[in-house]
């Protein structure tokens, strides 16, 4: 065998490698944005169910956060009231306690996996 052939299979072994990495990095940033994403959401979802229920803001708070926050961030979407409303939806549904309780293990579980990956 050639050492041209013997580059090339290493060569090609070394591509592959590198390939594999980088798809795994791309799968892990993913996760990664998403569950901060939903973390977000669910975090402004509660802020608005806590202020509402404490301070005995109204639902106009809800159209006025949306105009404040596309202000404020102009080139984000995703900040309609209808999407605010949904945040505040999935706080209210997910915000429970015992819901809650089960699911702090499993993103502890699923941080340790992505740790071990990396």
């Amino acid at each position: 065998m050639t050492r041209k052939a013997v580059i090339s299979q290493e060569y090609s072994a070394f591509v592959g490698e590198l390939k594999a990495r980088i798809q795994s990095a791309r799968i892990s940033a993913a996760r990664a944005v998403n569950q901060n994403l939903i973390l977000l959401y669910w975090n402004i979802g509660r802020g608005i169910v806590e202020r509402q229920e404490k301070l005995g803001w109204g639902q106009s708070v809800v159209e006025m956060l949306s105009r404040d926050l596309k202000k404020a961030f102009p080139a984000v979407r995703g900040f309609s009231a209808d999407n605010l409303w949904r945040m505040r939806q999935f706080f209210a549904v997910y915000g429970r306690a015992e819901i809650l309780e089960q699911l702090v293990p499993e993103l502890n579980a699923e941080r340790h996996l992505l740790t071990a990956r990396l």
